[in-house]
């Protein structure tokens, strides 16, 4: 971003609250861009003892990982993640309980992660190349992104 988008001057910088940030080069706009995280949310989508991973589109083709999207104005985290469960894989779900809150900061996204029964046989939207089933024995966190979440539901399972 290199102009205000309040009153279209340039942006610099300034110091806000202990930061650096964009700010409206103008003093009597008063525009200060804070670039907070964008709230998204994942599920780990289990059913009959195996979880569904996903590949997006223009993902490797041995890359895959939960079912994530952003959330909407006006939705609730939990809305928000059944929602995404029906529109990329048209499969109903219930929410059996919070995972965590995690930050990525590589995408300047805070993931709010949930464990989903989900009921159905998936059907992939358009913004998914694929989906594989995993048993829940043989699923392995990854590094990045939702990857934590998985560790973290694992080792409350006691896996």
């Amino acid at each position: 971003m290199k102009f205000c988008p309040k009153c279209g001057k340039p942006l610099g910088t300034r110091g806000d609250g202990g930061r650096e940030r964009a700010a409206c080069t103008d003093a009597s706009c008063g525009f200060v861009f804070y670039d907070n995280p964008i709230p998204v949310v994942a599920a780990i989508v289990e059913q009959d003892e195996h979880v569904i991973l996903v590949r997006n589109q223009g993902w490797p083709e041995k890359m895959f990982g939960l079912v994530t999207g952003f959330l909407e104005r006006g939705e609730s985290a939990e809305q928000g993640v059944l929602r995404e469960l029906r529109e990329e894989l048209s499969l109903e779900g219930e929410i059996v309980r919070l995972v965590g809150v995690y930050p990525f900061e590589l995408m300047n996204q805070i993931i709010v992660a949930y464990h989903v029964r989900a009921k159905g046989e998936p059907v992939i939207s358009d913004e998914l190349a694929g989906f594989k089933r995993v048993p829940i024995a043989k699923l392995r966190p990854w590094d990045m992104g939702t990857g934590q979440a998985v560790k973290d539901w694992l080792a409350a399972r006691g896996t």
